[in-house]
């Protein structure tokens, strides 16, 4: 059997005053695998999901984080633009470092196929260019999470409610084009984290269930509504 992608084991987190968020978690993520995160609302899912891509790191982007990418609920705090966020980041020395000494050798990341994904999912080129501010919750949500995918470093997606603002046709668009890549063998996507609320997307995507609680994170079969 081959080795994890990601092995997490006895992961803990605390608030001040040391109250803690949740204690003892312990599981691994395979290749192929969409873990689907599940839990009461305030039990920590999105920190979890923060801990694992090594956010409280600073000093610029290591690495790992290009390999291991959380994509946020909500992007449109961000200042500027969609195209001036992408063009940011790849200017990051972890980004720059990754176009070149990534697992297969590639050359440099390609900006334009994140606008294509994104074209894809219904989002307008003009959208590049606008505020984060004055894009609605869904068309922020669809570019950000183009962003992520089509940089096409990230060997693990920790997707938080990537497609809450979506409508049906819009969230099974997105399903379909991240299962794909998932399993396209010139991608470098390998597995997917994902938190969401509805158990019938859980369903339709997830191949493991994790439930999260103050004392740890258990596999189960998928809730239904969480």
């Amino acid at each position: 059997m081959s080795e994890p992608l990601l092995d997490v084991r006895d992961l803990s987190c605390t608030r001040e005053r040391n109250q803690k968020i949740f204690s003892g978690v312990n599981f691994s993520v395979n290749q192929g695998d969409v873990v689907v995160l599940q839990g009461k609302s305030g039990s920590g899912k999105t920190t979890l999901l923060k801990c694992l891509a090594h956010l409280n790191t600073y000093g610029g982007v290591p690495t790992f984080r290009t390999r291991v990418l959380y994509v946020p609920q909500r992007a449109s705090l961000l200042p500027g633009t969609p195209r001036d966020f992408l063009t940011r980041i790849c200017a990051f020395q972890g980004r720059r470092s990754g176009q070149v000494h990534g697992n297969d050798g590639r050359p440099g990341l390609d900006l334009q196929h994140p606008e294509d994904i994104a074209r894809s999912w219904g989002i307008d080129s003009v959208l590049w260019d606008r505020e984060w501010a004055a894009l609605s919750g869904g068309e922020a949500q669809r570019i950000v999470l183009a962003v992520a995918l089509g940089m096409d470093t990230a060997e693990i997606l920790l997707l938080d409610e990537p497609t809450s603002a979506l409508d049906p046709e819009s969230s099974l668009m997105v399903e379909n084009t991240l299962i794909s890549e998932l399993h396209a063998s010139e991608s470098c996507l390998k597995a997917v984290v994902w938190i969401t609320h509805s158990g019938e997307q859980g369903r339709r995507v997830g191949t493991r269930f994790l439930h999260l609680s103050a004392t740890g994170c258990h596999e189960n079969a998928p809730d239904e509504e969480v």
